[in-house]
């Protein structure tokens, strides 16, 4: 069966990429990946923020049925996941680095838990919880930290520890069948990243981001109330910070991608590569600035959608237009080591899916109920239209094949009538949005009320990026 490398990173755009199309983003270790695997052209997560996208991603399932809605409600094992299967099947299975579950104390499908980063104090960000406008906090410390621009931070120096782990762990592997996941945190924010990366990306160069509200852009009603929770684009100082923050964000991907070639020159080296299937994601994307929009929380490309590469011993190579999502990846791991996840993961192994001829028709969902949503947001995207359902606003409809930067909704456009109708027929086969919506409301009320209320929920969790575990270098 060989070994199995899964390699994740936080908050990677998935255009931002060379083997992916960028125009100007320096990323020579994922392009080799790439160029000797297969890479996934729409791949998407589950949800676009960490603590829900990642328990999905451990369990194979989407988010209404884990019920793990927020970055309050992190992933302990309770529901068994890909990791509880491998050690069935007597995978030695290991982590290192970034998971963003409850707690090492848990029994979430690792042997061993090396550097784990799990949420803040064991509860997460209850605080974000808090989802009636009426009662939350918006005047919060901005997302993106107070410093930008070149530098080292906490989660820099956490990657580097997590990288030289991850040497050490390759070059004593142990001698059975092994699955290591690996959890990296650039490019996520702070965005402070060592010089000679910051320096790659000169502010001269670098474009204005698209669909800016200052060029007459409207945002859409749900968004515009999403994103008044932590409104990002009205807290830089000048615009000058604004593309330090572009190029910072563009350097941490290149910072990135040195450490992805330092682990697999490590694989390399420890003489394994030949028989390691080598797997790279990221747990949701990046704003980046288009549509006046930072962070990721939304279903529009630049947040929903993922980069995704499988890199196999008998994969074909190229690229896949088939869509898939991290709750494929999910059963990819699994049936890498000839297992399955429970009946209850909706997913299919991207080894099945990379050996059949392209179905762009395949159908990928992601929801979102967590930070500033007032109501729950939940995307369905099933050929070349994308549509994505607000319960109580207007949906949007997106044709992704001649429009692929979002910029025209067809939701109102009559030609689309029956597009709109069958992929809200769709989306209503997979769940009920009203249903799920109120669901996780009633949930997260629950769990605000045992924290001690609204008052005391305020002060719970990590203000923004959570802190990296303290670690010696």
């Amino acid at each position: 069966m060989g070994n199995l490398l899964v390699l994740m990173s936080d908050e990677h755009q998935a255009r931002a990429m060379g083997c992916a199309g960028h125009p100007f983003v320096q990323t020579p270790n994922l392009d080799a990946l790439a160029a000797r695997g297969l890479r996934f052209t729409n791949a998407y997560t589950p949800s676009p923020i960490c603590v829900p996208a990642r328990s999905s991603f451990a369990t194979g399932c989407y988010v209404h049925q884990t019920r793990l809605w927020d970055n309050a409600m992190p992933y302990d094992g309770t529901i068994a996941g890909w990791g509880h299967v491998l050690q069935r099947q007597g995978v030695c299975v290991e982590s290192i680095g970034k998971l963003h579950y409850r707690s090492a104390e848990d029994p979430a499908g690792f042997d061993r838990e090396h550097l784990p980063m799990m949420v803040a104090d064991g509860v997460g960000m209850v605080w974000a919880s808090i989802r009636n406008e009426d009662e939350r906090l918006t005047d919060r410390p901005r997302m993106l930290g107070d410093y930008i621009g070149p530098g080292h931070s906490t989660y820099t120096d956490y990657d580097a520890a997590v990288v030289e782990r991850t040497v050490r762990w390759l070059a004593e592997a142990p001698d059975q069948d092994w699955c290591l996941f690996v959890g990296l945190v650039a490019p996520h924010f702070p965005l402070v990243v060592p010089q000679r990366y910051f320096d790659q990306y000169p502010v001269d160069d670098l474009p204005q981001p698209k669909l800016h509200p200052a060029t007459g852009y409207r945002q859409h009603p749900w968004i515009v109330r999403q994103n008044a929770i932590m409104d990002t684009e009205a807290q830089f100082e000048s615009p000058e910070e604004r593309l330090r923050a572009m190029a910072s964000y563009y350097g941490l991907v290149t910072w990135l991608d040195d450490n992805i070639g330092k682990i697999l020159d490590a694989l390399d080296h420890a003489g394994l590569a030949n028989d390691t299937t080598v797997v790279y994601t990221s747990d949701h994307g990046e704003n980046l600035g288009a549509r006046g929009l930072w962070g990721k929380s939304n279903m529009y490309e630049e947040s929903a959608a993922v980069p995704l590469i499988l890199s196999a011993p008998q994969c074909p190579t190229g690229t896949c237009e088939t869509p898939v999502s991290l709750i494929d990846l999910s059963q990819t791991i699994a049936d890498t080591f000839g297992a399955a996840l429970p009946p209850a993961s909706p997913g299919r192994s991207l080894h099945a899916i990379a050996a059949e001829p392209a179905d762009p028709d395949r159908i990928v969902f992601s929801e979102y109920h967590a930070a500033g949503a007032v109501s729950g947001a939940f995307m369905l995207r099933k050929g070349r239209w994308k549509l994505i359902h607000y319960v109580g606003f207007a949906p949007e409809l997106f044709d992704l094949q001649n429009d692929p930067d979002e910029r025209m909704d067809r939701a109102a456009d009559p030609h689309c009538a029956a597009i709109l109708a069958d992929l809200m027929v769709a989306l209503h086969r997979i769940c009920d949005p009203e249903q799920v919506d109120a669901l996780a409301h009633q949930d997260q009320a629950a769990m605000i009320a045992r924290s001690g209320g609204r008052e005391v929920a305020l002060t719970l969790g990590a203000p923004a990026a959570t802190p990296p575990p303290r670690f010696t270098p």
